[in-house]
């Protein structure tokens, strides 16, 4: 399998990834994780130590039914593609296991809405000088050049989507 991959824009993976007609009748959503403090451990990244997790601003995956279940397909994991819902819940977000303020709080969106609302003008991974923070993919940015990539990012935003605790994500996906 492949699909468009760029390090570091995992909104924007996945914003493709949800046209992928491999997902159509497989119910997907965009999960997007974050917290108040804008800083979630995701554990199990190409980017980071075995064992260890990453501490992202956000992190943004794709869910989707497979069969009766639930799969998560993150494209920076390292537990393969796909995982099971409930294993990326325990393995990745360490559901029901962390303490204030680490708790990862997950907005599930339709992808159908997510691909039509979604938008990123990529100037969150540009430096107060205008350097990238990490190279942009060769893509085109997505929308008409205003984001609101923060909207989907702020969990008390009502941009769109069902916001779940990271535990309660992992029971009702599991």
């Amino acid at each position: 399998m492949s699909f468009r991959y760029q390090a570091r824009y995992c909104e924007e993976n996945v914003w493709h990834l949800c046209q992928e007609p491999m997902f159509a009748n497989r119910d997907p959503h965009a999960v997007i994780v974050s917290n108040a403090q804008r800083g979630v451990p995701v554990w199990h990244q190409r980017a980071g130590v075995e064992g260890e997790p990453v501490v992202w601003d956000y992190h943004v995956v794709l869910l989707a039914r497979a069969l009766a279940a639930w799969e998560v397909w993150d494209l920076d994991t390292t537990l393969g593609l796909p995982v099971a819902a409930a294993e990326y819940a325990d393995r990745a977000l360490a559901a029901g296991k962390l303490a204030q303020p680490w708790v990862q709080w997950c907005r599930v969106v339709a992808a159908e809405r997510f691909v039509a609302t979604f938008t990123s003008d990529r100037s969150h991974m540009r430096t107060p000088e205008g350097e990238w923070l990490a190279p942009p993919p060769p893509w085109d940015p997505i929308g008409n050049g205003v984001s609101n990539l923060w909207d989907f990012v702020d969990m008390n935003s009502q941009v769109a989507g069902t916001v779940l605790s990271a535990t309660e994500f992992r029971n009702r996906y599991a």
